[in-house]
């Protein structure tokens, strides 16, 4: 009631009214708490979601920002709907774009509250460790994590074996990549003050799924960090968005942020991408060779073809995936685009490493500095004209 009374004079100052003037116009009081919750196809999970935090920040200004990837169940027609009886729900609804950590990005980005949340609207998440997280950051927290592996949290009931075993050894693996002090790095449960997103947000990776990880990896100054337990529970309606795409994501973001973020996420997968190209570009030479009659000219020319049409389909599937050219006629104009792109690349490749040759006759050296110009060549030239987006 305090804290009311306190934000209804600071509004009241703002508009220069008096609180008997706001009360009079009902003008809503300004939110301490905003939750953003990134949705894809979770039309079935929204209302007893929003039921749930509303019990929860019982006594607490808040208000819920979805941030829906254009879900084709309508999910974004439901918020808004939801919306209209609640002014506490606005619904920000993003059409050719996907990712989490971007929607996530902006949702926070959109909040002009003091404090800012993220959790899934699978309802895995548990809502009633809300006040403690807010308890904390009022205390001085900067950051507050929800765990499954501080006393009170489990991942039992959501996780499957293979899953929690996977997410334990990503955990590992980014907390001595980003030297990241605390127990559950993988969480996508969190609160923040929001204006530690907004001094790191020109850093942060919209690709991907893990943004809790970026957002340490990118903050100016070291934060203070606290964790509450909870019970990681089963997902009420929908299904997993969780599959090897994501893994790759959290791999390009950990590459991205021990490079000082040098090296951008696309970049990264374009090049190990190219790296399978090598070896199935080997296995296609050795087959080809154990044909009767085929020469190593002939066998050289089609192992390049080949593995540029994989390049081709893997990084489509994978590396642009947020512009990915679908049926026959797109892909086949981009797979045409993709070996001239690759041609140009060939020569640029093979003229620097002459050079280099020539001025420095060290062949390990010329080699790579020609595969290095070719790799960036062909990665500028295929997001310019193979993955553009209009």
């Amino acid at each position: 009631m305090i804290q009311a009374a306190k934000r209804l004079a600071v509004l009241a100052e703002a508009f220069q009214l008096t609180e008997a003037e706001m009360k009079r116009k009902a003008l809503p009081l300004a939110a301490e708490l905003t939750l953003v919750i990134p949705t894809f196809n979770e039309r079935g999970n929204l209302p007893e979601l929003i039921r749930r935090v509303d019990a929860a920040l019982a006594g607490v200004e808040w208000e819920m920002i979805v941030v829906d990837d254009n879900s084709p169940d309508g999910t974004s027609a439901l918020a808004k709907e939801i919306a209209r009886k609640d002014p506490r729900v606005r619904c920000l609804r993003r059409v050719n774009r996907r990712g989490l950590a971007g929607a996530c990005i902006e949702g926070m980005l959109a909040s002009s509250a003091p404090v800012v949340a993220v959790m899934d609207a699978d309802l895995q998440h548990d809502e009633r460790i809300l006040p403690s997280m807010l308890a904390k950051i009022r205390s001085g927290a900067d950051l507050v994590v929800g765990s499954r592996h501080v006393e009170g949290g489990s991942a039992e009931g959501g996780f499957s074996r293979s899953r929690a075993a996977l997410s334990a050894f990503a955990t590992r693996l980014a907390k001595k990549a980003l030297r990241a002090d605390f127990s559950d790095l993988m969480s996508g449960f969190f609160m923040l003050r929001r204006e530690i997103v907004e001094d790191c947000a020109p850093d942060l990776v919209p690709a991907g799924f893990k943004i809790l990880a970026d957002i340490v990896a990118s903050a100016k100054q070291p934060l203070k960090i606290e964790e509450v337990g909870y019970m990681f529970r089963e997902r009420l309606a929908g299904e997993s968005k969780f599959d090897l795409k994501v893994g790759l994501d959290f791999l390009g973001l950990l590459l991205n942020k021990v490079s000082g973020g040098r090296i951008p996420v696309r970049f990264i997968f374009f090049a190990l991408v190219g790296a399978s190209g090598v070896f199935v570009h080997l296995m296609t030479v050795h087959l080809a060779l154990a044909l009767p009659g085929v020469s190593f000219k002939l066998a050289q020319s089609v192992a390049a073809m080949v593995a540029m049409t994989s390049n081709f389909f893997i990084n489509n599937a994978i590396t642009y995936r947020d512009a990915q050219l679908k049926g026959f006629w797109p892909q086949a104009r981009g797979l045409l685009y993709f070996y001239l792109v690759c041609s140009v690349g060939l020569v640029a490749n093979v003229g620097l490493a002459d050079w280099l040759h020539d001025q420095y006759p060290v062949v390990t050296l010329a080699a790579l500095a020609g595969v290095t110009m070719g790799s960036v060549w062909n990665f500028a030239l295929s997001s310019l004209f193979v993955w553009r987006k209009d």
